[in-house]
């Protein structure tokens, strides 16, 4: 019972938040209208390199990962770890936040390594895209503050909560919790075979996280996460153009466009779904692109995240179909013997 509860947070509520915000949006839309604007006022040349850049940043993401890997005695080949972040991304629209676990134990199981030590270097690769969020954030509110200033003032409750949240006892309490925890698990002197597992486990996580520290390629791996975010800039930059009321919108407020998005895929939905949205009809609203109203969301705003974010689903999905195909090739390459993997490590299987 506690684990089918626990499969019910994991899965279900994210989807049930996901669907609820969508309705939520597209009950207060004039469908009718956003439809007119879809057929008649998009020029869809400009998806095609919206497609390739997309494509491109999830093989810098494989290129990053590749380093960090590496450094940690995991030699996957390029093609298997491209296939990994092409089938994570297809994973979460289904089982949001999965997706990482998911190409975690596929390259463990692929390359014989231990599991732990590669889910360690992947929670070392999200950490850096979290702290990547946090300084494109800081920039932006300094390069535009009046935007950022009217986003606090229409939702105060978002501030109220971040202030309440960093005030709160229970949270320093439970760091310290955490602290005294760790310190004990590898203090204490003891012959538990559990303890022991979860020392030896606790150990892999953080081998395979601090491998960040000690790789080579350390500015290969800045590049690569500039490339990242630099396409993810750059596809919702080129997206702007196909709408006649963004193409003239400017840097600056695609930025804001970009980061208050970035910050609505934090929300576990299914690959944004409905928190996507909200956050870039909220951020064209900031630029005169309708006004924001929960009661009415503008139909402009409206048809140009759903077309943006409908692109981007479907190529997710093309790329998962694709990685999947070749994983299964890869596979059976593996047991005819033409391919060699690694053996350092104790392979997990998912």
């Amino acid at each position: 019972m506690k684990k089918i509860l626990t499969n019910i947070l994991k899965y279900l509520v994210p989807v049930i938040i996901g669907v609820g915000l969508f309705y939520f949006l597209y009950a207060n839309v004039d469908v009718e209208e956003m439809k007119r604007v879809i057929k008649s006022d998009v020029n869809y040349w400009w998806f095609l390199p919206v497609i390739v850049v997309s494509t491109f940043s999830h093989i810098f993401r494989a290129m990053r990962w590749r380093l960090q890997l590496r450094a940690i005695g995991v030699d996957a080949p390029l093609s298997a770890l491209i296939n990994s972040i092409f089938g994570t991304y297809a994973v979460n629209l289904i089982f949001p936040r999965l997706g990482e676990v998911w190409r975690t134990g596929y390259i463990a199981d692929r390359q014989k390594a231990s599991f732990t030590t590669v889910l360690g270097s992947m929670v070392a690769d999200r950490l850096t895209d979290t702290v990547t969020v946090l300084l494109l954030t800081v920039f932006t509110f300094f390069l535009a503050q009046d935007a950022f200033m009217q986003f606090l003032s229409t939702y105060p409750q978002i501030k109220d909560g971040i202030e309440n949240m960093l005030k709160s006892p229970l949270l320093w309490i439970a760091a310290v919790v955490m602290v005294g925890a760790l310190v004990a698990l590898f203090t204490m002197k003891t012959q538990n075979s559990l303890i022991l597992k979860v020392r030896t486990m606790v150990l892999n996580l953080w081998n395979g996280f601090s491998a960040i520290t000690k790789m080579d390629g350390k500015w290969w791996f800045l590049f690569y996460t500039v490339l990242v975010w630099g396409c993810y800039y750059l596809q919702l930059y080129i997206a702007t153009f196909a709408f006649s009321f963004t193409a003239d919108l400017g840097v600056v407020p695609i930025l804001v466009l970009f980061v208050l998005s970035s910050i609505g895929m934090g929300v576990p939905t299914n690959g944004g779904l409905g928190s996507w949205h909200i956050a870039i009809i909220f951020g064209l609203s900031l630029y005169g692109v309708g006004v924001f109203n929960t009661a009415s969301f503008d139909s402009n705003a409206s048809a140009f995240a759903m077309l943006v974010w409908g692109v981007q689903t479907v190529l997710l999905i093309v790329l998962g179909i694709y990685a999947f195909a070749s994983m299964q090739i890869d596979r059976s390459r593996i047991k005819s013997g033409k391919t060699v993997v690694n053996t350092s490590g104790d392979g997990m299987k998912l």
